[in-house]
């Protein structure tokens, strides 16, 4: 099982030069992976949040090994043009080692859709979520896109260097749609997981999608540390992310996890 940071990018963390060094620090230590959380806003206590393409940009610069990606992206706030040109960039300037990291946000935590006008009816931005994610599809074949649907209209654009850019999607393990949306795509990131046994049932349910589809697939989970981690790559997961608590996190507290190492 590989291991990565996955870090909200609030307060001590919205300083992109933070995360830039302890990105160095990660992979000097053996870890596998940074990936940052995507948001606009945050309650409070929550005061100062950065721009996570801007901050993997800057991680990108300074790493050779380290796996980057937003985790997760919500794609229905954002359009697919700008997605796709935002991809192609990252994932050219980290020299192939992006992931992006999808789903379908909450207006729960930070306002971010009912604030900012966007769509807060959760059937809707899935289907803009499978829109999105057809329309990313046709971009990074590197051929001119022409989609016209019920959401998002691309007529004519090239998006190079063409790469088919791997996706995780994020989803709650209970629901069919996550999970077939998931078994299309390279890993999955079921959240609010407490038991091994649920990820062991969410590995049998996707593979069982996936049927004769061949080629990797990651299972990604997200706990604290301290959590069995063991336990969970028993049931199946290939990554685990490092689960901080958005409100206290402190850069002296990620600094403490990374030098104690992958797990």
């Amino acid at each position: 099982m590989r291991s990565a940071l996955w870090l909200p990018l609030f307060d001590e963390l919205a300083d992109p030069t933070v995360v830039v060094r302890l990105a160095a620090e990660a992979e000097e230590a053996g870890w596998h992976g940074l990936f940052v959380w995507d948001h606009l806003h945050w309650r409070p206590p929550v005061r100062e949040v950065a721009d996570p393409w801007i901050t993997l940009a800057a991680a990108a610069a300074v790493t050779d090994r380290l796996l980057l990606g937003p985790m997760v992206t919500p794609l229905a706030r954002r359009r697919p043009a700008k997605v796709a040109r935002e991809t192609v960039t990252l994932d050219r300037l980290s020299g192939g080692r992006l992931v992006l990291g999808v789903g379908l946000g909450s207006d729960r935590f930070g306002r971010e859709f009912s604030g900012t006008g966007d769509e807060c009816d959760d059937r809707r931005r899935a289907a803009m979520l499978d829109e999105h994610l057809t329309v990313l599809d046709a971009a990074w074949s590197g051929e001119p896109v022409q989609h016209r649907g019920e959401h998002y209209v691309l007529d004519g654009l090239t998006f190079r260097p063409a790469r088919r850019i791997p996706v995780w999607t994020a989803g709650f393990p209970g629901h069919a749609r996550p999970l077939r949306r998931a078994a299309t795509r390279d890993g999955f990131f079921p959240v609010n997981l407490e038991h091994p046994d649920e990820l062991a049932a969410v590995a049998a349910a996707v593979a069982a999608l996936r049927g004769d589809a061949t080629g990797p697939y990651d299972l990604v989970v997200g706990l604290p540390t301290g959590a069995d981690v063991a336990a969970f790559a028993a049931a199946g997961a290939t990554w685990w992310l490092t689960d901080f608590d958005p409100a206290t996190v402190s850069v002296d507290e990620v600094r403490g996890v990374l030098r104690d190492g992958p797990a």
